[in-house]
């Protein structure tokens, strides 16, 4: 046993600041969650700050606009799962039909790119082509007889912009996961469909689809602990006082609420909602994974 710890103790190390660093910024401040029950006063602390109970969750769930911000959140985040889901997945099947492995990683690296771009970079870009008057995308519709709508301006083109931007920026680095599970399939399948006659559409359809069918539902169950997480950083960056109604969402509003106007105790409140539900939809996830498609956590 000992002679074992000691051959593992460099990778004992090595996980040791990460584990660490989880402990501080992600357990220790859970001890704050107190402040969703009180009528928190900086001044006076965690400690003697007024001990209110529910009020907070009281006043969330009266707020008019509260309805409208959660279905916003969960519009706009199911719909990037479903549109993410599809566009990696289509683009794992198009890249694994590719013969040049030349031309194959070039492709590759041109779609993965901007997953390691901010969206301070990308939102700035989305701006600029976006644009009713200067972007190139009213240009080349200008250009086609057609009127271009307001994209980052009108309440109805706001959540397609957002969809549509964050497919953009990630499906390429999500179509890793079905690249590998391509690799993966035997070719003896695809001789044998060869054999019977089944074109390239027949492969797809009966030998490449049902072959990743086990990672798709794992990766659909998996990201039903994200239902409520919109994207802070990409609504944040892109929002504006016309889309509102639409466009704002959890966090937006929670930063509004805490950072803005001072309302610790509501804001508190708002993301331990959202913690508890997101938790469960996370417990949901892994049984379904586990059931489905086999996945198991240790």
């Amino acid at each position: 046993m000992k002679g074992l710890f000691r051959r593992e103790l460099p990778f004992h190390i090595m996980v040791w600041p990460g584990l660490l660093a989880v402990l501080i910024f992600s357990y220790v401040p859970m001890a704050g969650v107190v402040i969703a029950f009180q009528k928190f006063i900086p001044a006076k602390g965690v400690f003697d700050s007024q001990w209110i109970g529910f009020d907070n969750f009281r006043f969330l769930f009266q707020q008019p606009d509260f309805t409208q911000i959660l279905r916003n959140t969960l519009v706009i985040a199911i719909a990037k799962i479903v549109a993410g889901l599809i566009a990696s997945i289509g683009f794992a099947l198009l890249l694994n039909e590719l013969g040049k492995a030349f031309f194959k990683r070039t492709i590759q690296t041109l779609v993965y790119l901007p997953h390691f771009l901010s969206w301070i970079i990308l939102g700035g870009v989305l701006i600029d082509i976006l644009s009713p008057s200067e972007g190139i995308v009213s240009w080349a519709l200008g250009f086609l007889g057609i009127n271009s709508p307001f994209f980052l301006g009108s309440s109805s083109w706001f959540p397609f912009t957002l969809v549509l931007s964050d497919v953009w920026k990630e499906f390429g680095f999500g179509a890793i996961v079905y690249l590998a599970a391509l690799t993966s399939i035997d070719p003896t399948h695809y001789e044998a469909a060869v054999i019977d006659g089944a074109n390239r559409w027949r492969q797809t359809w009966h030998v490449t689809l049902p072959g990743i069918a086990p990672i798709v539902v794992l990766m659909v169950t998996l990201s039903l602990g994200n239902v409520l997480n919109a994207g802070f950083d990409q609504v944040f960056i892109l929002l504006s006082p016309s889309v509102m109604d639409t466009g704002d969402i959890i966090d937006t509003w929670v930063y509004r609420m805490g950072l803005v106007n001072a309302q610790y105790g509501l804001a508190t409140a708002v993301g331990l909602f959202k913690s508890v539900i997101s938790s469960i939809l996370i417990i949901t996830s892994f049984v379904m994974a586990s059931k489905f498609a086999n996945y198991r956590v240790f």
